[in-house]
């Protein structure tokens, strides 16, 4: 660990999000979100958990804070639960709802830790949803409005804003899989999702800088992969080019470079005319970014598999006769995930090469999950991050400008649709008693931020 430098002012920081960690889901005024609803629908969780209770971070956040503290993170990156804000997804704010993300911002700088938040973690009001969701443009000219209302109370505190996080989950993983909420599958709908999507993220990003009130940074979260085919067959070179642009482009192209991707049409033309898109929106949606958040946990493997039900009208967006296919000999995460660090290293390089004048990149997740015990040291998850920063490190040498790194995440909590059955965190949480356990990899990442 000695060995593992990186450069004077790196930011070390941990990520959570609202639903995730918070709980309380009915007090102080809070509005049902999407989540709630998904979760409370038989068989779309793991053992039917949900986020009622989660980590009861909305009550323990001093105990948490002081964690971070232990920890000598120099960041903390969380979400503001959207329906605590706005119930419905409109009007005014509420009071109570602001002041619990008051109260942790404050509790934050008292620690000597940097708030960032992020506007979106998926917890859409179900007010919303029901009118149309993401499918909507008027979701995105809502969010805007939420995201002036955070902004006016917390940017005298709150130097880094996230608008939206992995908005590929948001539109493909909800409304195209439904593996996620709302849990839709569809073609035309999950595409108009991420389009609208990004206009509220354009259209936030322009609201929160007419009212900036000082030098605040203002950014974007999108989880990305690298890709190659799994073979040199010409059908899974052509698979790749397929996946990358899912996982990647539609997203990079308008955000990085205000320009539609190669080959959408060609791709989804028997099942939207994209007639969600309005002159001007590549205009809004390719504002500068301050920075861009970085998510990435593994790269894709792409291998030709033609999808079984060709019939326009059943196909979702996410079926493009593709599968992931990484090669036998990676280790795998519990997740399923194959792990290689040199996938997150040919990802920034990807990055920097493909999109001139990309803006600074912070990693905004990164981490792993394992079978955890209490008292077992996760030694998986050490070596899953050590190796993980040399590939920044090294991308950072080879003038990629990768500013901070937050590691997901602090503590073990919902992980969506797996419920409580998986664990990322630094920190164990054994979920009767919410008793927090420092894990070994709490201890390596302490270390590594001391001596950093």
């Amino acid at each position: 660990m000695s060995e593992l430098r990186f450069p004077d002012g790196f930011l070390w920081g941990a990520a959570t999000a609202s639903y995730q960690i918070e709980g309380a889901v009915h007090e102080d005024g809070r509005g049902r979100s999407i989540w709630d609803t998904f979760a409370h629908t038989p068989g779309r969780t793991a053992r039917g958990d949900t986020g009622d209770v989660a980590c009861d971070h909305y009550h323990r956040y001093r105990e948490d804070v002081a964690l971070m503290r232990e920890l000598g993170l120099g960041a903390y990156r969380f979400s503001v639960a959207w329906p605590r804000i706005q119930p419905d997804g409109k009007g005014p704010a509420n009071p109570a709802g602001l002041d619990f993300y008051q109260r942790l911002v404050d509790e934050l700088l008292a620690g000597g830790i940097t708030p960032c938040v992020t506007l979106y973690h998926w917890d859409l009001p179900q007010a919303l949803e029901d009118a149309g969701g993401w499918r909507a443009r008027e979701t995105a000219e809502r969010f805007a409005e939420y995201a002036t209302l955070v902004h006016a109370a917390l940017a005298d505190r709150v130097p880094m804003w996230i608008t939206l996080n992995e908005p590929y989950c948001s539109a493909f993983v909800g409304y195209a899989e439904g593996r996620h909420a709302p849990g839709a599958r569809e073609g035309h709908g999950a595409l108009a999702a991420a389009h609208h999507l990004l206009v509220g993220h354009g259209l936030a990003l322009r609201a929160l800088r007419e009212q900036r009130r000082g030098d605040e940074r203002l950014g974007l979260t999108l989880n990305l992969n690298h890709v190659r085919p799994a073979t040199s067959d010409p059908a899974d070179v052509a698979a790749a080019g397929r996946a990358e642009l899912l996982y990647n482009r539609v997203f990079t192209d308008p955000v990085l470079a205000a320009r539609w991707p190669d080959g959408e049409r060609e791709l989804w033309s028997s099942i939207t005319d994209f007639s969600f898109r309005r002159d001007g929106d590549l205009d809004l949606i390719g504002q500068p970014l301050d920075f861009l958040g970085l998510n990435n946990y593994f790269p894709s493997y792409a291998k030709h598999a033609p999808t079984a039900d060709e019939d326009p009208a059943h196909r979702a967006a996410t079926d493009i006769d593709m599968l992931e296919n990484p090669p036998a000999e990676l280790p795998r995460t519990a997740m399923g995930w194959p792990v290689e660090p040199d996938g997150l290293g040919r990802l920034l390089r990807w990055l920097r090469d493909e999109y001139p004048g990309l803006p600074p990149i912070h990693i905004t997740e990164n981490g792993s999950a394992y079978p955890d015990t209490p008292g077992v040291d996760d030694t998986a998850r050490v070596a899953y991050l050590d190796s993980h920063l040399r590939a920044v490190r090294a991308a950072i040498e080879d003038g990629v400008d990768v500013r901070g790194y937050f590691c997901w995440t602090l503590m073990d909590n919902f992980e969506w649709a797996y419920g409580y059955t998986k664990r990322f965190g630094l920190v164990y949480v054994d979920y009767p008693t919410q008793r927090r356990i420092p894990k070994a990899s709490f201890r390596w990442y302490r270390e590594l931020i001391a001596r950093c």
